[in-house]
């Protein structure tokens, strides 16, 4: 954990104290539950509460590290710590446990705090998201795929995407924290010889976990993977934001920018540069949060009932996974809060191209007048690469394009230019009247592309 991308209250949970706290309350409710079945004496489960509950200062950290380099056993030397408070009800400590039992569980609980958080993020994100999606509902740009333009959107059609998109993780993430959050107190190999499933079920309830059904001597680890490949999801959709951001943000594009503050420096050479650096983070954080994935599918396949190939991993990916994901869907959330748009740089693009955009739009408005759909492409398709070429991007792919025609130099002057072109094929003009086609693209283009927006809104967000 990096302290750069990490918030205290997402750190907290992975501190020893909070660890060591949770190792204490499952060995002290298994406590109580061994002596509600007359295991142990009543007496000694309440010793444990009134002389073991006590905070993990940095003294009693530092102890139990000190028995730890003697003992090479972590939960040993929390034991042996415990017992210089408890004293000799101790020996009544970890009844029919394994080590697993407190390992696992405390994971369990652990990872159940952590998604707790993240679902409190999601929370904030969607909301930000939903806001700004309302704010832009009707604020048209030019949509693109390849990166080349397209047919008109709305930016707030990128907010809702993105809104349903993170919804949908809130849900998974749901799911995520039910699979995880399971309690196996079953003693070695699992078969609970040693130690009566109701302790499991007891230690389960306290904590706000459910019995593992089959936990071997380890809770299965399908249950990790799956959650840390949701938490590698998430973070996926955080860097497809991002770089939707870091394009807009192109100085040849400026439909989108995020926040500069006062006194901001964009770089140390370049004192001209507003750089896109929160959503460049946000891509690398999404990165670091995906390298947990394929270690936890790994952790898939133990030896039987168990070895510890599993354990070295998680003690890392767990902290790094959820303290950075906290992080990143912080960050996010306020990027997306503060994000400046450009309303008329979104109009400019869109008029960028003399009415491009509408292709289609003709293509099948002559394919309902009787024109084939080849015949009606071949006409719509030569036109429009005449409306490219008439901006000097030549679709013969030379470096030194043909010089324009007088068609070519005359559109110019014509802010339709698909229009221009169309209204003097000839081969159009045996299909369609020119009256026709120009009162088609004289309706408002915008208004046509953008005019299920209310009913894509209401699937989103409801009525």
């Amino acid at each position: 954990m990096i302290p750069r991308y990490s918030r205290p209250e997402m750190v907290a949970i992975w501190e020893p104290a909070n660890k060591f706290r949770i190792w204490f309350e499952i060995e002290a409710h298994a406590c109580d539950a061994q002596s509600r079945l007359g295991v142990i004496p009543a007496a000694a489960a309440k010793t444990v509460w009134e002389k073991g509950d006590k905070p993990y200062t940095p003294e009693r950290i530092a102890r139990i590290d000190e028995i730890e380099l003697e003992t090479k056993h972590d939960v040993i030397a929390f034991l042996t710590e415990l017992a210089e408070h408890i004293g000799e009800p101790s020996r009544f400590v970890h009844q029919g446990m394994t080590s697993s039992d407190v390992l696992d569980t405390c994971l369990s609980v652990q990872l159940s705090q952590a998604a707790d958080l993240l679902l409190a993020d999601l929370d904030k994100l969607l909301a930000a998201l939903k806001r700004r999606a309302f704010e832009a509902k009707d604020m048209p740009c030019i949509g693109r795929s390849h990166g080349i333009h397209a047919e008109p959107v709305t930016y707030g059609l990128k907010f809702a995407r993105f809104y349903a998109e993170f919804a949908r993780h809130r849900d998974r993430l749901l799911r995520a924290r039910m699979d995880i959050a399971t309690c196996a107190i079953s003693g070695a190999v699992g078969t609970f010889a040693n130690i009566d499933p109701a302790v499991e079920e007891y230690v389960a309830d306290k904590l706000g976990l459910t019995p593992e059904p089959v936990s071997t001597q380890v809770i299965p680890r399908d249950r990790h993977a799956a959650f840390f490949a949701t938490l590698g999801v998430i973070a996926s959709s955080i860097e497809n934001v991002a770089i939707e951001i870091r394009h807009a943000q192109r100085t040849e594009v400026r439909e989108a920018q995020e926040y500069f503050a006062p006194g901001q420096k964009g770089s140390s050479a370049m004192p001209h540069k507003r750089n896109p650096i929160l959503s460049e983070n946000l891509t690398g954080l999404a990165r670091t949060v995906r390298m947990a994935v394929v270690p936890a599918l790994e952790n898939v396949a133990l030896w039987h009932e168990r070895d510890i190939s599993h354990s070295s991993v998680e003690r890392m990916i767990g902290p790094d996974a959820t303290v950075t994901l906290d992080f990143a869907l912080g960050r996010l959330t306020g990027l997306i809060d503060k994000l400046v748009l450009y309303p008329q740089n979104m109009r400019d693009q869109l008029n960028n191209f003399g009415g491009i955009h509408d292709a289609q739009r003709v293509l099948l408005y002559l394919t309902q007048n009787g024109v084939s759909r080849e015949d009606a492409y071949k006409i719509v398709q030569r036109n429009a690469m005449r409306v490219w070429k008439s901006f000097g991007i030549d679709p013969d792919n030379t470096d030194a394009p043909a010089p324009l025609d007088e068609t070519e130099k005359e559109a110019a002057g014509h802010e339709n230019r698909l229009f221009f072109f169309l209204s003097k094929d000839q081969d159009l003009a045996k299909a369609l009247r020119v009256e026709d086609l120009k009162a088609l693209l004289e309706e408002d283009s915008i208004s046509y592309h953008t005019k299920r927006v209310d009913t894509i809104f209401k699937r989103v967000f409801g009525a």
